[in-house]
């Protein structure tokens, strides 16, 4: 149910805490996650001695959020954001001791595990934009929760560009370089754990309930399962076309970034080039996200969808032409991706954050981040064979067709009208 009523200036100050301490837990936790994602690949490379199953490393971690919003949000649907956002950063955390201890004994599989758990905290990270919608008034909610997932900037911006500090670390305490970047994960999520056991309260999601409740004429009931929230999506029309064009635009984003440090590094780039390029498409992915959010809130976000899918389009494109290693042809090209998965995200979250009900919030949310994890990791895992087999300018062009399918679903579904 829809949270009714006029805000009162308390709802306000509420919202302005609940936004302000989201914001600083994607700060500390984009540290975390961007620096493991920056030598992702590269450690498994370097334990495989072959780039053919490198893209496996990231396409775990991906797949790992996605089984990873499953129990969050059974969590979530009993005991509020709060508890089911740490949850995500306690498994962040073993992950990255995890894949620490597998540079260390040179482990694929105790990598790939670690890439699973650390998936948790990429959940948590995802999830928290939906927090910021909770108690977000309908005029704003795109605005309010582009804020959060623009908080990510300056974490995940920072954490690849820590990558050479990292490398110098871990050979300061004798274990491989490319374990230093995980040891700042390891720090960012503890941080981002601790600040929302401290801030996040009242918690906005069961702060939320108890506003609709009060206003309904029976009891509500409120489901955490992903399964039941794919049923729902599947009847609201809105909700179904941002479970699409997040997971769409999310699977394009994830096959062509996974690949690109492979890319780079063949062609004899420095881990420090790689750092800045990955930071670029970092920069895309968030720094305009609060522009996004105005966009769809005043422009409606099944066009800000389409131009996703266009922006989209022109990066994969771009990258099909780029040449081996490190070139501006490339770094515009990851930029532009960043800037077109804004897009698609933000349109995305927006549609089903305002559509779906919230005694079935979690669930369908959760459902939600689900589907964009398998897409993701299946793209990912497939982008390694592409490259391995046919090369990068194939995965680019393989790509830009998937991007243009997000255009067609947003075109197809024609009456994404939301609810609250």
């Amino acid at each position: 149910m829809p949270i009714t009523g006029v805000a009162t200036p308390a709802d306000h100050a509420l919202q302005r805490r609940t936004v302000g301490t989201l914001v600083g837990s994607q700060m500390l936790g984009g540290v975390g996650v961007s620096s493991g994602i920056a030598v992702g690949s590269l450690l498994a490379e370097e334990i495989l001695g072959s780039p053919d199953l490198a893209g496996l490393g990231g396409t775990f971690q991906v797949l790992g959020g996605a089984l990873v919003a499953v129990p969050m949000a059974r969590i979530m649907a009993r005991r509020g954001r709060r508890p089911g956002l740490n949850f995500g950063y306690l498994l962040g955390i073993a992950g990255a001791l995890a894949l620490t201890a597998a540079g260390v004994v040179r482990s694929f599989p105790l990598l790939l595990a670690g890439s699973v758990l650390f998936g948790g905290a990429t959940a948590a990270n995802s999830q928290a934009r939906y927090a910021a919608a909770d108690l977000a008034e309908e005029r704003h909610r795109g605005r309010d929760l582009s804020i959060v997932v623009w908080a990510t900037t300056i974490g995940a911006v920072l954490g690849p560009n820590l990558v050479g500090v990292a490398g110098r670390l871990a050979n300061v305490l004798g274990i491989p370089s490319l374990t230093g970047p995980f040891l700042f994960s390891l720090t960012g999520f503890v941080l981002a754990a601790a600040l929302l056991a401290l801030r996040l309260r009242p918690d906005p999601l069961l702060h939320a309930r108890a506003r609709a409740e009060a206003a309904a004429v029976e009891p509500l009931a409120h489901h955490g399962s992903v399964w039941r929230g794919f049923r729902v999506a599947a009847g609201i029309p809105a909700a179904l076309l941002g479970i699409l064009t997040v997971s769409l635009g999310h699977a394009v984003m994830v096959s062509v970034m996974v690949m690109t440090p492979l890319q780079m590094h063949h062609g004899g780039a420095e881990l420090r080039v790689i750092g800045f390029v990955i930071s670029i498409h970092v920069l895309g992915m968030y720094a305009f996200s609060p522009l996004v959010g105005f966009a769809v809130d005043r422009f409606g976000a099944r066009p800000m969808a389409l131009v996703g899918s266009g922006v989209l389009i022109a990066a994969t494109l771009l990258a099909s032409r780029a040449p081996t290693g490190w070139s501006w042809v490339l770094t515009a090209a990851l930029f532009l991706l960043g800037v077109g998965w804004s897009f698609t995200l933000v349109s995305g979250s927006t549609l089903i954050a305002g559509s779906v009900p919230v005694d079935e919030r979690a669930g369908v949310q959760g459902a939600s981040d689900l589907a964009m994890g398998v897409a993701a990791g299946g793209g990912g895992a497939l982008a390694g064979l592409v490259v391995g087999q046919l090369g990068y300018d194939v995965l680019g062009l393989c790509a830009a067709v998937l991007s243009a399918t997000i255009a067609a679903v947003a075109l197809l579904v024609r009456r994404p009208v939301t609810t609250a």
